[in-house]
Order: structure tokens, then sequence, then C-alpha cells
């Protein structure tokens, strides 16, 4: 393999730009390709949301470091940023820096990633010669060769559909007008889409306590906003959250508000709901699902999460699990059917391999359908994982991550989920069941 062409990494967002950060601090040679026009695209579909974690987890070590070079100035890493202010005063003077600039190209979509002649069939030589990376911008399709590639493009761009088996729904697709994947930015630019309407918002996991606490706010403000909830649990106890034993304050006070919205009637709740159609109707659009009926809305939010499209990698030799579409080695750590808290531990290089060598997918993406990915999380993935492809295996299986516990833990709720697995055969608590999903999940 030639050690000097390039590592390709995969997308500009925070892990992606740490991951080119950690590169050029071993000293190999970043080529950092962003579909999006600008960096931190998918952050940008979000920019009106404030995270949950503070600055402190934001930053990541290397980056912090070429920053500080520069004479760069930090925010106060205690106060709690927008994923605008995460873009505006963290992401773009990161990609500014002379240092990496260079090797950025926004503009730029990865199509197909495989080895130089040879498919997926042949064994001679596999991780004996370089990587081939097509992609495509303004002036037409290229290729590129790559000594190791990093898949840190997220799966913003793959929402999970709002159907309770994984697929879309009865009536979705035709509906997709009045459906929104994600978080609107309801007390903003889309404030009329929302103000005065009947809206059903599906999901439970932060994605949709942000939709819930917003469209709230605007309930107070816009006589004749009507809120309903739809989750697929059979319960409130476990989606709300550590509340007060949280490590993370903001994203306790977030389960705890919806909580409170609840109890005051500003919310209408369906547990146990997995919805198989929607129908339009005189009334407004009727949501179906095992007997249940809800009543009719103009507006439908979908916070049901995202999976990752591991197309572009289909013609390598990938070692993906079965359910979470996570790396095989990390899926049992994430599975959210086993871990709703600080039980996921700390992992890198050796959890994220696969039979291609130095081939890896890090960040969100890496965590495939699971909801409990958190951003430090993949500052720790970038960090090994660029050890490992320097050849220093022992930084690589180094730890150096301590995650701050959730508050909830999975011993609390044994029965509740051994009654669920009673009543229903489908994932319990992935992104299709309402899981926070999306990129830097800890703030969705």
């Amino acid at each position: 393999m030639n050690s000097s062409l390039p590592v390709v990494v995969m997308g500009a967002g925070p892990v992606g730009l740490a991951a080119a950060a950690h590169l050029l601090g071993r000293g190999l040679t970043p080529l950092v390709l962003e579909a999006g026009t600008d960096v931190g695209a998918g952050i940008r579909q979000w920019a009106h949301v404030r995270m949950f974690s503070p600055w402190e987890y934001a930053l990541d070590k290397a980056a912090l470091a070429l920053l500080k070079k520069h004479h760069w100035l930090s925010p106060d890493l205690a106060s709690f940023p927008t994923g605008g202010e995460v873009v505006e005063r963290y992401l773009q003077p990161l990609a500014d820096l002379p240092e990496i600039q260079p090797h950025l190209r926004t503009g730029t979509r990865v199509t197909a990633v495989t080895k130089q002649r040879r498919d997926r069939m042949k064994d001679t030589q596999r991780n004996d010669v370089p990587f081939i990376v097509r992609y495509t911008d303004s002036t037409g399709e290229h290729e590129v060769l790559a000594q190791a590639v990093i898949d840190a493009s997220g799966t913003m761009e793959t929402p999970n559909p709002l159907g309770g088996s994984g697929i879309p729904a009865l009536g979705e697709q035709g509906l997709r007008e009045h459906i929104f994947y994600g978080m609107p930015h309801v007390l903003g630019a889309q404030r009329e889409r929302y103000a005065g309407k009947r809206v059903l918002v599906v999901g439970s996991g932060h994605s949709a306590f942000n939709a819930l606490s917003d469209l709230a706010r605007l309930a107070a403000q816009a006589p004749g906003t009507q809120i309903q909830w739809a989750i697929r649990r059979p319960s409130l106890q476990r989606v709300l959250g550590g509340g007060e034993q949280d490590q993370l304050k903001e994203r306790g006070r977030l389960g705890l508000t919806i909580g409170r919205l609840v109890k005051e009637g500003v919310l209408t709740v369906t547990t146990g709901f997995h919805l198989e159609r929607l129908e339009q109707t005189t009334t407004g659009i009727v949501a179906h699902g095992e007997g249940k009926v809800l009543s009719p809305v103009d507006e439908i939010v979908g916070a049901t999460g995202f999976r990752p499209d591991v197309g572009v990698l289909s013609e390598l030799r990938m070692a993906l699990d079965l359910g979470t579409q996570a790396p095989t080695a990390l899926a049992p750590l994430i599975d959210p059917n086993m871990h709703s808290c600080g039980s996921v531990r700390p992992h890198g290089a050796e959890e994220l391999k696969h039979p291609d060598a130095n081939v890896y997918i890090v960040g969100m993406k890496s965590y495939g359908r699971a909801p409990t990915f958190l951003l430090l999380t993949g500052y720790e993935q970038a960090r090994s994982v660029v050890a490992a492809i320097a050849g220093d295996w022992a930084a690589a299986r180094r730890i150096e991550l301590v995650l701050p516990e959730t508050g909830v833990c999975i011993t609390q709720f044994a029965e509740e989920d051994a009654a669920e697995a009673v009543a229903t055969t489908s994932c319990c608590s992935g992104p299709g069941a309402g899981g926070s999903g999306g990129m830097l999940r800890e703030g969705r």
C-alpha cells in the first residue's frame, strides 16, 4: 500500500473534521469530501436547536489544538450552544484553517468505494492495493486513490419512515408534503406551517422532545394549535429519561419539561401505537395502528430517527450487524435492546474494523440504527481509528474517554421490557421506535 496516498474522509461534520485534524497530527494527508455546499451540512438542518451538552463536550482535542495555534476565541465551555453556533463558532473556523482548508472539498459527493482492480469477490492481495473512491462534483465524475477511508457521512439524509414495521406506513409516501422528518423550526422559519394547526408528533427520542417543546410554546401563542404525541412504548416511564439524575442536565430538564406538559394536558399522548396507515379524510389526516385510530391532524412531525445508507460501501467487505447495521463488534455494546444509559462504553478502532483493512465507519453512522450516540464518542472513535491507520495500535486500543451517565439504568425497566416483548415482536427502542436519532443524537 502506498503510504503517500491520502486518507479519504467522507463528511465534513464534527467527527469528519476531527478525523482530519488527527490525521494531520499523525503526519498523514486527509482528503475530506463533503456532499453539502458547506461544512456541517447535517447540523445546519437543526441549527435552531440547543444541544443538551455544553461546549466542553462539543470540541475535539486535536481540532482544538489546531484552532488555538491560530488564536481562536473559545466560547464559554460551560454554556450550551445551538447547532448553528457549533457550525459558526467551531466547525467553520476549523475548516478555514490553513492546515485544513487545502484538504477540504465541499459540493463533492462520494458515490462508490472499492478496492483497485478488486471487486468484493476477489481475495488475492486485497489489503495490498489502494481504495478507489469515486465522487461527483460540479465538473462531473472523478476518482481518487486512497490508502484508507473513514466514513463520517452521518445519516441525516436517510430518516426512518413512520411505519411501525420499518417501512413507510400505507399512505405515507403520498402525504409527504404534510410530513417533516426531523426537527422543524417551529418557532422560526416554519412557524406558519404549524401555527393554529393540529399536529401529530411520532417518536420518543430527543428529536421528538424538542419538537414537542417548541410546539407547546407555539400553542401558547397561537390559538387553535393542538398537539398529539404517539409512541411505541407501552408507557412514558422510560421515555422521559433520567430527569435530575442525568449528568447532562439539559437533557434531564428536557424530559422533565415534556412530563410536565403531559400532566398539564398540553400534549395528548397515545402509547403502544405502531403506525400502519395514514389516511387523508375530509376532516384531516388520520393515523391508524393496531386497532387504534388517532384524531385527525393537519401536519405530522416524524421524529423516528435515522438509518445508515451503506450502499456506497457495498463493494467492500464490511462486517455489519444484521439488526443495528453497526459494525459487528460494536453492535452488542450499543444495542438499544440492552443499553439505555451509561452502560455503553467508549470504544475505538478494534470495535470498528472490518474484513477489508483500513476502512472505518465513524460518528453517528457507526451506530447504525441505534439512538445512543454521543458526540464525544465520535471524537474518541476518530482518534483511535487514525492511530490504527498510522499503525499505532497501542494508542488505537487505549481508551481516552469517560462518558456521562444518563441516569436511566437498564435494570430499572426490566419489567416494562418484558411486558413489551410479550406485546410485540418489533424492536423496542431503536430509531424506528422513536429513538433520538440523527446527527449529534445527543442534541436531537
